[in-house]
């Protein structure tokens, strides 16, 4: 009863009471279909594949306390076969015409642009209470999440077959999240865990990858680069559009339309030239919204400048302590201090994913 209650009081929302129950249920159902990795191994009912998953997940979870310093908790220890695509789902929401997303705020997480749904009913039952006031909305999967150590995080069917570099980045990204959080700050907590995750996954492939895994990956964060760069691109229009104060409320629905049409037919093109790569086209599988394109974000602005601290600082902890410091200060201070670390580098755009939405009791994004 204590844990359920500290759950729904952690768990970004509205304060309904309902709510707040299918979260804390939902965080305790995945904690208890948790099980030892070690006895998922042992068990001769666990398939060669998820044996061999595991033992690679076990792996990195050894490297990222050993080689990167990050927390030696019960996280990731555990495993959970889940039998439903994603552990959760997100609602994210905009008014008709705008991208400033809808805002939940709690404790300790600060506010987010999102609500988070263990079942995908009530996930939908609740989108469509937001688009009958007039918003657009989306309900996105979510593989993964963090609780920022919380409760121990467990491995999930829903990303285990991930490719190993891939793996390796997201169980590196979450702990981030463990050591450092600023609430409020995903532009700052985001390009934090970015970075742990960039060079960790640097360090573990060049320890254990070989040369087809570091072409795989390559190719993976190009692919991703390319289809965020696009969805920025029309991001971009459609402010432009919803700024016009002389064009009218219908014109600007017309230019809408058109612009999704036209972020539709790009996204052909650019796959084609992916030689046919499909692992974007879920992103397509509703009707295009400003709810699509609210949650991207600039989230690796200050990658760069957290690269500068990490070569100064020479090693994990210390750079950690550096963070740290950054993390205690106001806002406008830390990203001013950060800005001047690194002022003549571009930022990368970077789409919150949701491997790395928040989505449980002080959880926060993935990837």
């Amino acid at each position: 009863m204590l844990l359920a209650g500290t759950a729904a009081g952690l768990l970004a929302s509205c304060s309904t009471l309902n709510y707040y129950g299918q979260a804390a249920q939902g965080q305790l159902e995945l904690l208890s279909d948790a099980r030892p990795i070690d006895d998922w191994i042992a068990d001769p009912g666990t398939s060669s594949r998820l044996r061999l998953r595991l033992e690679t997940a076990r792996q990195i979870r050894r490297f990222a306390v050993s080689e990167m310093a990050l927390p030696d908790n019960n996280s990731y220890k555990n495993y959970a076969a889940l039998k439903r695509q994603y552990v959760l789902w997100n609602v994210v929401a905009t008014p008709e015409l705008s991208l400033k997303p809808l805002e939940w705020c709690f404790p300790v997480a600060g506010c987010v642009n999102y609500r988070g749904y263990y079942s995908k009913e009530a996930a939908t039952a609740y989108a469509r209470e937001l688009k009958a006031e007039g918003n657009d909305v989306e309900v996105g999967g979510v593989p993964a999440y963090s609780t920022l150590g919380w409760f121990s995080d467990p491995l999930i069917s829903t990303f285990i077959n991930y490719p190993d570099a891939e793996l390796a980045r997201m169980i590196f990204h979450e702990l981030a999240h463990q050591v450092v959080y600023a609430p409020g700050d995903s532009q700052f907590n985001e390009s934090f865990a970015s970075t742990v995750e960039e060079v960790g996954v640097e360090r573990w492939m060049a320890r254990f990858g070989n040369q087809a895994m570091r072409d795989g990956y390559a190719r993976y964060k190009s692919r991703k680069h390319d289809f965020l760069a696009l969805l920025l691109k029309y991001r971009k229009a459609l402010e432009q559009n919803y700024a016009i104060v002389d064009r009218s409320d219908a014109e600007k629905r017309v230019v809408k339309a058109r612009l999704f049409q036209g972020l539709k037919d790009e996204y052909q093109v650019l796959k084609g030239s992916w030689g046919g790569y499909a692992g974007y086209d879920r992103f397509f599988e509703q009707p295009l919204s400003n709810a699509h394109l609210a949650s991207i974000a600039t989230y690796e602005d200050f990658v760069p400048a957290f690269r500068t601290m990490l070569k100064r600082d020479h090693s994990f902890p210390n750079f950690y302590k550096a963070v740290r410091r950054l993390a205690e200060l106001d806002r406008k201070d830390r990203h001013r201090i950060l800005k001047a670390l690194a002022p003549q580098l571009p930022a990368t755009p970077l789409m919150v994913q949701r491997s790395d939405v928040p989505t449980s009791p002080a959880a926060t994004p993935s990837h």
